[in-house]
C-alpha cells in the first residue's frame, strides 16, 4: 500500500509507483511469473533448467500471494506549519466516468484526484467545511458543494472560478442528488428539500414538512425521472420529477421487523431499494411491485447500519447483486443479496471507515477513514481474492524430503458463505514444491506450437492448474490461441462498405448508453453482414457479439476476427436449420444431458421444457447474461484453449451444476428467468464439470465426433462462409428487399401527400397572413388619416396663433417706432434750445454743431429709408409665402372634386397664376406693398367663390371663365396703362432726386471750405495774440497787412457762409419734395386699388347671377 501526503502542495502525483491489484510489496503472483517465463524465449530450454537428466524449476518464495494489495493508495493531508496537524477529509464523490473523484476537508480545501492520469489538483478553497459534494453534473468540469453556512456553490475544476451561488436552506445540507441527465439537483437538509435547475441555478420547487416529521433523504432514482423521498416516520413516497405528481407510496414494513430507516441505496436499474437503520436487519423493497420482498439479517457484530451502497457490475445490466453495508464498527461488509452470503469486507476495528463511495463503473471504492485519511480500494483485487481458483491438483513426481506435507496442513474454513484463507502450518514455514516434467520428445509436437513462441499444451497445463490466464496477458494469449491473421486490408474493405441497412436502427432495439460502444457494435455487425449474407438475418448476432465488442472496443480488427473465428469453429452447424435454432446442436446437448443426468432431463420433459429454453439462450448469448465479467473471461480462457465441443459441454455442465434450483422450478417463466439472469453458481465448479464431461462422455454421443477441429482464419482474405441453406436466405433476402421497396414506395407516396398537405397548409397560412396584413394596413391607413386630420387642425390653429402673434409684434413695433420718433424729436428740440441759450458766447461751436446735426439727420434719414425698404421686402416675402400656401391648400381641396375637369382647371389656374406672377413681379419692381396685400385678399375671395362655383354645371362654368378672362384682360390693360404712368412719374422723380443730390454735394463742399477758412482765421488770431504778448511795443504794420489780407478774403468767406446758410433750407425743400412724392404714390396706389375692387365686384356679380338662376 502506498501512502501520499498532500501537505501544502496544490498539485502532484497521487502515487509514484503504479500500483497493481495483483501485487503487494514487490511480490509477483504465480500468474505473471509463469507467463513471463513462457514468453521470455521460444526455446523451452531457456526457461527449463536441466539437472540429472530431469527437467525442473524452482520458485523460492510464496506460491500464491494471499495478501493482495486491495488498497491502491492511502491519501492523508498534514499541514507543514510550526504546529503540524491533520486535515480530516469529510466528503468524497466520483464523477460520471468513475476515474476521477473530488474530496473536501474540514477547512474547505477541495481536491480533484484523477486516478487515470495519476494527478491531484487543489481546485478551490472555500474557507469553511463542506457538508456534501456532487461531481456528476451535465458539464463535466463543474461540481456542487454544500457548505457549513447552509449555502450551495457551483465551481469549475478547470477555471477554478465560482459558477453560481445558491441559497435557500436554513440548516445544514447533508445530501445532494443529481438527475441522470445532469439538468436537475435535489439538496436535502433536516427540515426541507429543494429542487434546483442546474441550467439557470434557480430553485424550481421546495418540499416543506411539519416540524415533527423530519426528512431522512430525498434523491433521484437512477436512469429514471422519479424522485424518492424518505421521512423519519418510515414513510416513502415516489414523485414524478416534471409535474411533482405523487406516483405511489410504499406500505409500512411488518411489525415483526420494524426499524427506523436511516440509510438507503438503490440499484442502477432502479428496481430494488435497500433500507437500514439502528438494527442488524436490512429491508429490500421491490419498487416495481411496491412491496417488501426480503429481510436480511446481518451478523450479531452489526448493531447499526451507517451507510449502504450497491456495487455496480459491467455485466449485470444494472441489477446489482452485491451490497456494501457499513456498520457502526467501521467495517464495510459486502454481501450478495440473492444468496445472502458475505463476500468480502474492508476496514477494521483499528482503521474504521467513516463513509464510502463506489465509482459508477465499480472499479474503485473511496473510503474516508475515521482518522481523516482517504483510502482508495481496488474492487478487482477484492473480487480476485474471492473468485480465486482452487489449489491446483498437481501430480508429484519427486518431492524434496524436507518439504513433504500431510493432508492436515492445509485447511479451509467457510463461515457465513465467506471463503477463508488457507490456514498455515504451526511452524509457519514456507513450503516449496518441485514440479517434474517428462522428457519425452513428443511433448512439444508441432501441432501444439502457436505463434509468438507459445505452446498450446503448456498453456492448457497452466490453465488447468490456475483456472484462468493472467489478466495482463489474456488478450495476447487469446490472439495466439485463435491464430488471428490480422487482415487489415480485407477488414478495411468490409468497413468501407459502410453500415449495413439491417443495423441502421440498432440503437432502437439495443439502447446502449455508451455511444462509442454502440458505434463499434454497429460497425462490427455490419462487417459480419458484408462478409456473409446470413449474418444480416441472424437475430441473435448482436447478443453473440456484444461481450467481445465490449472487450475489444479499442481494436475493432481483433474484435471482428475473434467473432469470425468463434462462428467458424465454435458455432459449427448452427445455421443448417436457419432461421430456426440449430436443432442438431441442441440434440447433441440433449443426448449428453440424457447420458449424464437423466433425472434433470426427465424434469425438463415433464414441464415441457425443451433444449431451446435450457440450452439455446446460453449459446446465443455465449453465457454473457448469466456470468459476471471475470467469470465469463475465465470460462472463455478454457473454451478457446480446447476443442470446439467444449462450448456445448459447458451448456450441459451449467445445467447439471444448477440441477438443485432447476428441479425446484415448476413454471416455464421460472425456467426462462433462470437462463436469462445470473445465478448463484461457482464457475470453477462448472469448468471442472466440463472437463469431467469431456473425458467421460462416450464417443458415439460425444460432440467431438461431429464437430471439426479448430481451423484458423486464412491470411490475406477471409474464408467464404456458406454453411447455411442458401435458398432460404436468398428467399428471405428477396422478400425483405421486396418489403423494403414496398415500404420505400409507401414512404415516398406518403411523403408526397405530406408535402402537398404542407403546401396547402402553407398556402392557407400565407392567405390568412395576407388578409390579416391587408386588414392591418387598412386600419393603419385609417389611423394615419385620422392623425393627418388632427395634425392639419393643429397646424391651422398654430398658424392662427402665429398670425395673431405677428400682428401683436407689428403693433408693438409701430408703437416702438413712434415712441422712438417722439424721443428723437424731443431730443432735437432740447438740443436746439440749448444751442439758442448758448448762441451768444459759442457762435463758432454752434455752427459746427449745427453741421454735425445736419449730417446725422441725413444719415438717420438714409437708415430710415433702408429700414423701410427692408420692412417692405420682408412683408412682400411673407405675403408671397402665405399666398403660395393658400394656393397649395386650395389645389389640394379642389383635386378630389375636379377630377373630370382637370385639364380645364389646370389651364385656368395657369392663366390665373400667370397673371398673378406678372402682377407680383410688377409689384416687386415698384414696391407696391399695399396693392399686393389687396391682391392676396382678392385671391382669397376668389378661392371662396370658386368653392361655390364647383356645384355649377359645365356650361355655366365655361361662360363664367370666359367673362372672367375678358375682365382680366381688360384689368391687365388698365394696369399696364397705370403702370406706364407710374414708370414715367418714377423716372421724373429719379431725375429730381439726382438734381437735389448734386445740390447737396455742392453745399457740403461749401461748408467744408467755410470750416477751413474759420480754422485759418482763428489760428492767425491766436498767433497774433501770442506775438503781442511777447512784444507789446512792436509796430502794428504787419497786423494791419494781415487785416487787409483778411478783409480781402471776406467776400469769399461770406460766400461760403451764405452757402452754408442755404444748406438747411435746401434740406427742408428736399424733405418736402419726398413727402409730396410719397403722397402722390399713395394716391396712385389707392386709385389702382379702387379700380380692382370695382372690377372684382362686377365679375362676382356676373358669376352669382347664373348660379341663382340655376338654384
Amino acid at each position: 500500500m502506498q501512502s501520499t501526503d498532500l501537505g501544502n502542495k496544490e498539485s502532484g502525483k497521487i502515487w509514484h509507483r503504479k500500483p497493481s491489484p495483483a501485487t503487494r510489496d514487490g511480490r509477483t503472483s504465480i500468474h505473471q511469473l509463469f507467463v513471463e517465463r513462457l514468453l521470455c524465449a521460444k526455446d523451452a530450454s531457456k526457461c527449463w533448467g536441466r539437472r540429472r537428466n530431469k527437467t525442473h524449476f524452482r520458485f523460492s518464495g510464496v506460491l500464491w500471494s494471499l495478501h493482495i494489495g486491495v488498497i491502491i493508495v492511502n491519501i492523508i493531508h498534514n499541514t507543514s506549519d510550526y504546529h503540524p496537524k491533520v486535515l480530516r477529509f469529510l466528503n468524497v464523490a466520483f464523477d460520471g466516468t468513475g476515474d476521477c473523484l473530488i474530496a473536501g476537508d474540514h477547512q474547505g480545501n477541495i481536491y480533484v484526484f484523477d486516478l487515470y492520469g495519476n494527478r491531484f489538483n487543489l481546485v478551490q478553497r472555500t474557507a469553511q467545511a463542506c457538508t456534501a459534494l456532487a461531481f456528476n453534473l451535465r458539464r463535466k468540469s463543474e461540481f456542487l458543494v454544500a457548505l457549513a453556512d447552509y449555502s450551495i456553490k457551483c465551481f469549475d475544476t478547470v477555471t477554478k472560478e465560482l459558477v453560481s451561488w445558491m441559497r435557500g436552506h436554513e440548516s445544514s445540507v447533508f445530501s445532494i442528488s443529481v438527475h441522470a441527465s445532469g439538468k436537475y439537483a435535489i439538496t436535502t437538509s433536516s427540515d426541507t428539500a429543494q429542487l434546483w435547475d442546474l441550467d439557470t441555478f434557480q430553485r424550481k420547487r421546495k418540499l416543506n414538512i411539519r416540524q415533527s416529521v423530519g426528512i431522512q433523504k430525498v434523491f433521484f432514482l437512477p436512469l429514471s425521472n422519479t424522485i424518492l423521498s424518505c421521512f423519519k416516520d418510515n414513510s416513502i413516497f415516489a414523485w414524478e420529477c416534471d409535474t411533482l405528481f405523487c406516483k405511489y407510496q410504499l406500505p409500512a414494513p411488518p411489525e415483526s421487523s420494524s426499524i427506523l430507516y436511516k440509510v438507503f441505496a438503490v440499484t442502477r436499474d432502479g428496481r430494488i431499494l435497500a433500507a437500514g437503520g439502528k438494527s442488524n436487519h436490512l429491508h429490500l423493497w421491490c419498487l416495481e411491485a411496491r412491496q417488501l420482498f426480503r429481510i436480511i439479517q446481518m451478523s450479531t457484530k452489526v448493531r447499526a447500519i451507517r451507510h449502504l451502497e450497491f456495487l455496480p457490475d459491467s455485466f449485470d445490466a444494472g441489477s446489482n447483486q452485491v451490497l456494501g453495508v457499513l456498520s457502526q464498527d467501521g467495517i464495510m461488509r459486502f454481501i450478495n443479496i440473492q444468496t445472502c452470503k458475505l463476500l468480502f469486507e474492508i476496514g477494521s476495528l483499528d482503521e474504521g471507515i467513516s463513509s464510502s463511495v463506489i465509482s459508477p463503473h465499480g472499479r474503485y471504492i473511496a473510503s474516508i477513514m475515521e482518522n481523516g485519511s482517504l483510502n482508495i480500494y481496488s474492487v478487482q483485487a477484492l473480487t480476485q481474492e474471492i473468485n480465486k481458483p482452487p489449489l491446483p491438483l498437481v501430480k508429484v513426481i519427486e518431492d524434496l524430503p524436507k518439504n513433504k506435507l500431510s493432508s492436515s496442513d492445509l485447511k479451509m474454513k467457510v463461515t457465513s458463505g465467506r471463503v477463508q484463507q488457507p490456514a498455515k502450518s504451526r511452524g509457519n514455514k514456507i513450503q516449496t514444491r518441485i514440479l517434474k516434467q517428462d522428457l519425452t520428445g513428443d511433448f512439444e509436437s508441432k501441432k501444439n506450437e502457436l505463434p509468438d513462441g507459445l505452446n498450446k499444451k503448456r498453456l492448457q497445463i497452466l490453465l488447468k492448474g490456475y483456472g484462468e490466464y493472467p489478466t495482463k496477458y489474456r488478450m495476447f494469449i487469446w490472439r495466439s490461441l485463435l491464430q488471428l491473421p490480422e487482415n487489415h486490408t480485407a477488414f478495411s474493405s468490409l468497413i468501407d462498405k459502410g453500415t449495413h441497412v439491417t443495423f441502421l436502427n440498432l440503437q432502437k432495439k439495443y439502447p446502449i448508453k455508451s455511444r462509442k460502444l454502440l458505434r463499434v457494435l454497429q460497425r462490427t455487425l455490419s462487417a459480419l453482414a458484408h462478409w456473409s449474407v446470413i449474418f444480416s438475418d441472424t437475430p441473435y448476432l448482436p447478443l453473440l457479439a456484444f461481450p467481445f465488442v465490449k472487450l475489444f472496443q479499442n481494436n475493432q480488427l481483433i474484435c471482428f476476427e475473434v467473432i469470425a473465428t468463434l462462428i467458424i469453429n465454435w458455432c459449427q452447424h448452427w445455421f443448417e436449420y436457419f432461421p430456426n435454432p440449430p436443432i442438431n446442436i441442441l440434440s447433441m446437448i440433449e443426448n449428453v444431458l440424457a447420458f449424464h443426468d437423466k433425472e434433470l432431463l426427465q424434469h425438463f420433459i415433464d414441464h415441457d421444457i425443451t433444449s431451446q429454453l435450457y440450452a439455446w439462450p446460453l449459446l446465443e448469448t455465449v453465457f454473457s447474461e448469466v456470468l459476471t465479467r471475470e467469470e465469463w473471461l475465465k470460462l472463455f480462457d478454457n473454451i478457446f484453449s480446447n476443442h470446439p465441443s467444449f462450448l456445448l459441454m459447458t451448456v450441459v455442465a451449467y445445467n447439471m451444476c444448477s440441477r438443485v434450483p432447476l428441479l425446484n422450478c415448476n413454471l416455464k417463466d421460472d425456467f426462462e428467468f433462470f437462463f436469462h439472469h445470473r445465478n448463484n453458481l461457482d464457475i470453477n465448479v462448472v469448468i471442472r464439470q466440463v472437463y469431467h464431461l469431456m473425458e467421460t462422455t462416450p464417443t458415439d454421443i460425444h460432440p467431438n465426433s461431429m464437430l471439426h477441429v479448430f481451423v484458423a482464419l486464412t491470411k490475406g482474405q477471409y474464408p467464404v462462409f456458406n454453411q447455411y441453406p442458401k435458398f432460404i436466405v436468398d428467399y428471405q433476402t428477396q422478400e425483405r428487399e421486396r418489403i423494403r421497396n414496398d415500404e420505400l414506395d409507401y414512404l415516398r407516396e406518403r411523403q408526397t401527400v405530406e408535402d402537398m398537405q404542407a403546401e396547402v397548409d402553407q398556402q392557407r397560412v400565407e392567405d390568412e397572413a395576407w388578409y390579416q396584413k391587408q386588414e392591418l394596413l387598412r386600419k393603419a391607413e385609417e389611423t394615419r388619416r385620422e392623425m393627418l386630420l388632427q395634425e392639419e387642425e393643429k397646424i391651422i390653429q398654430q398658424r392662427q396663433r402665429l398670425a395673431a402673434v405677428k400682428r401683436e409684434l407689428k403693433v408693438k413695433e409701430m408703437h416702438l417706432q413712434d415712441a422712438a420718433r417722439r424721443r428723437f424729436l424731443k431730443l432735437q428740440q432740447d438740443q436746439q434750445e440749448m444751442e439758442l441759450r448758448r448762441l451768444d458766447d459759442e457762435i463758432g461751436r454752434k455752427v459746427y454743431m449745427r453741421d454735425r446735426e445736419i449730417a446725422a439727420t441725413a444719415r438717420d434719414l438714409e437708415m430710415r429709408q433702408l429700414e423701410l425698404e427692408s420692412q417692405k421686402r420682408l412683408y412682400e416675402k411673407n405675403l408671397t409665402e402665405n399666398q403660395a400656401a393658400v394656393a397649395k391648400e386650395m389645389r389640394a381641396d379642389a383635386d378630389a372634386y375636379r377630377r373630370k375637369v382637370d385639364l380645364e382647371e389646370h389651364m385656368f389656374h395657369k392663366l390665373i397664376e400667370a397673371g398673378e406672377t406678372q402682377s407680383q413681379k410688377t409689384q416687386k419692381m415698384i414696391k407696391e406693398n399695399l396693392a399686393k396685400a389687396e391682391q392676396a385678399c382678392l385671391n382669397t375671395d376668389w378661392q371662396i367663390q370658386s368653392l361655390h362655383k364647383q356645384k355649377c354645371d359645365d356650361l355655366q362654368r365655361n361662360k363664367c371663365y370666359q367673362e372672367v378672362a375678358k375682365l382680366l384682360r381688360e384689368n391687365r390693360r388698365k394696369e399696364i396703362e397705370i403702370l406706364n404712368a407710374m414708370v414715367e412719374q418714377e423716372a421724373k422723380k429719379w431725375k429730381e432726386a439726382e438734381g437735389k443730390e448734386f445740390c447737396l454735394r455742392s453745399a457740403k463742399k461749401a461748408s467744408a471750405l467755410s470750416d477751413a477758412s474759420r480754422k485759418w482765421f482763428l489760428k492767425q488770431e491766436i498767433n497774433a495774440a501770442v506775438e503781442h504778448a511777447e512784444n507789446p511795443c512792436h509796430k502794428e504794420e504787419p497786423r494791419f497787412q494781415n487785416e487787409q489780407e483778411d478783409s480781402s478774403c471776406l467776400p469769399r468767406t461770406s460766400h461760403l457762409n451764405d452757402s452754408s446758410e442755404m444748406h438747411p433750407s435746401t434740406q427742408i425743400s428736399l424733405n418736402r419734395r419726398a413727402v409730396e412724392w410719397d403722397t402722390t404714390e399713395q394716391n396712385l396706389i389707392q386709385k389702382v386699388r379702387n379700380l380692382r375692387q370695382r372690377l372684382t365686384a362686377q365679375a362676382r356679380h356676373r358669376c352669382q347671377t347664373p348660379h341663382l338662376l340655376a338654384a
